[in-house]
Protein backbone atom coordinates (compact mmCIF):
# COMPACT_ATOMS: atom_id res chain seq x y z
CA UNK A 1 0.00 0.00 0.00
CA UNK A 2 1.49 3.25 -1.04
CA UNK A 3 2.06 6.03 1.83
CA UNK A 4 -0.83 8.45 0.43
CA UNK A 5 -3.52 5.74 0.41
CA UNK A 6 -2.27 4.96 4.00
CA UNK A 7 -2.92 7.89 5.25
CA UNK A 8 -6.53 8.21 3.44
CA UNK A 9 -7.34 5.14 5.28
CA UNK A 10 -6.13 7.19 8.76
CA UNK A 11 -7.78 9.73 8.34
CA UNK A 12 -10.99 8.41 7.20
CA UNK A 13 -11.22 6.12 9.91
CA UNK A 14 -10.60 9.14 12.69
CA UNK A 15 -13.57 10.73 10.41
CA UNK A 16 -15.88 7.36 11.25
CA UNK A 17 -15.08 7.41 13.88
CA UNK A 18 -15.77 10.85 14.67
CA UNK A 19 -19.34 10.42 13.17
CA UNK A 20 -19.85 7.30 15.05
CA UNK A 21 -18.98 9.68 18.51
CA UNK A 22 -21.11 12.51 16.70
CA UNK A 23 -24.35 10.25 16.41
CA UNK A 24 -23.75 8.92 19.76
CA UNK A 25 -23.61 5.29 18.37
CA UNK A 26 -21.26 2.46 19.54
CA UNK A 27 -18.25 2.20 17.53
CA UNK A 28 -17.93 -1.20 15.82
CA UNK A 29 -14.94 -3.31 16.65
CA UNK A 30 -11.63 -2.64 14.50
CA UNK A 31 -12.12 -5.21 11.69
CA UNK A 32 -15.26 -3.84 10.95
CA UNK A 33 -13.90 -0.38 11.15
CA UNK A 34 -10.51 -1.63 9.37
CA UNK A 35 -13.29 -2.99 6.20
CA UNK A 36 -15.64 0.08 6.48
CA UNK A 37 -12.20 2.44 5.90
CA UNK A 38 -11.24 0.21 3.13
CA UNK A 39 -14.68 0.34 1.13
CA UNK A 40 -15.02 4.53 1.35
CA UNK A 41 -11.66 5.14 0.53
CA UNK A 42 -12.11 2.53 -2.62
CA UNK A 43 -15.63 4.45 -3.49
CA UNK A 44 -13.88 7.87 -3.08
CA UNK A 45 -11.06 6.87 -6.08
CA UNK A 46 -13.25 5.30 -8.00
CA UNK A 47 -15.41 8.70 -7.95
CA UNK A 48 -12.25 10.99 -7.68
CA UNK A 49 -11.22 8.76 -11.43
CA UNK A 50 -14.81 9.80 -13.09
CA UNK A 51 -15.69 13.53 -11.37
CA UNK A 52 -11.88 14.83 -10.84
CA UNK A 53 -12.27 15.72 -7.42
CA UNK A 54 -10.08 15.40 -4.43
CA UNK A 55 -10.21 11.64 -2.73
CA UNK A 56 -10.35 13.04 1.04
CA UNK A 57 -12.93 15.60 -0.17
CA UNK A 58 -15.20 12.88 -1.32
CA UNK A 59 -14.04 10.91 1.97
CA UNK A 60 -15.87 13.43 3.78
CA UNK A 61 -18.98 13.44 1.59
CA UNK A 62 -19.41 9.95 1.84
CA UNK A 63 -19.13 10.13 5.38
CA UNK A 64 -21.53 12.41 6.32
CA UNK A 65 -23.89 10.95 4.04
CA UNK A 66 -23.58 7.93 5.99
CA UNK A 67 -26.44 9.17 9.17
CA UNK A 68 -28.68 10.38 6.22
Amino acid sequence: MGFFRQQQEILAQRLLRWQYERLKQPIPPQDVLDQQTIKLVDEAHRIAKKSGRNVLSIVKDLIANLRK
